[in-house]
């Protein structure tokens, strides 16, 4: 998930992902036999923490910058997947826990206020976030044009973390892909609210 940094992430013009990205190259030149292995070892490495961005992670980017969200806790929750369960799941269950077999609600569950972690399960304290996000891009209540457009947010965020190590300017290329994607989620999530009369 994609999002311009607020004033919680205090960089302007930084957008975030919350992406499941492959590290590795989809299609490898045959070119490049002897030099694929050492592609695969490259990883992007965040700049704030300098631990390696897995693909669950949460990030944030900009020009020429890729990095964790929240370094304490990589795979939080971006803006928008939170604005989206807000929205379109506060009244049915949107986790499950595979420790005590549990299924919650947004109201249901747990945070932690000295640890700072958010979506636990209310009984055994495990993180849910995993849970919650792959409830939230499987949700049928979301509107079907927030949902695509959350996918292809997704996905652009997916293609610039995967190739954000190329040399030259496919990087910012990737940027404004994501961005636009960002804002065009943004743009359906907006029109889908519910209008006073």
């Amino acid at each position: 998930m994609l999002s311009s940094r607020s004033t919680a992430t205090r960089a302007p013009g930084v957008t975030q992902a919350g992406v499941v990205p492959s590290w590795r190259q989809a299609h490898p030149s045959p070119f490049a036999l002897g030099m694929l292995q050492m592609a695969e070892q490259q990883t992007a490495t965040c700049p704030e923490c300098s631990r390696t961005i897995s693909p669950e992670d949460t990030v944030v980017f900009g020009p020429g910058r890729l990095s964790h969200l929240d370094c304490g806790r990589p795979r939080v929750l971006s803006a928008e997947e939170r604005a989206l369960l807000f929205v379109h799941c506060r009244d049915h269950q949107v986790g499950a826990c595979v420790t005590c077999s549990g299924r919650f609600g947004l109201r249901d569950l747990a945070s932690d206020l000295v640890s700072g972690y958010t979506h636990l399960c209310p009984r055994c304290r495990r993180d849910l976030t995993a849970s919650i996000r792959a409830h939230l891009y499987g949700c049928t209540i979301l509107p079907a044009e927030v949902r695509q457009r959350a996918f292809a947010a997704r996905a652009a965020a997916q293609r610039l973390v995967k190739r954000s190590r190329e040399p030259g300017d496919t990087a910012d290329v990737l940027t404004r892909e994501a961005e636009a994607a960002l804002a065009s989620l943004r743009e359906a999530m907006r029109q889908s609210l519910p209008r006073n009369p």
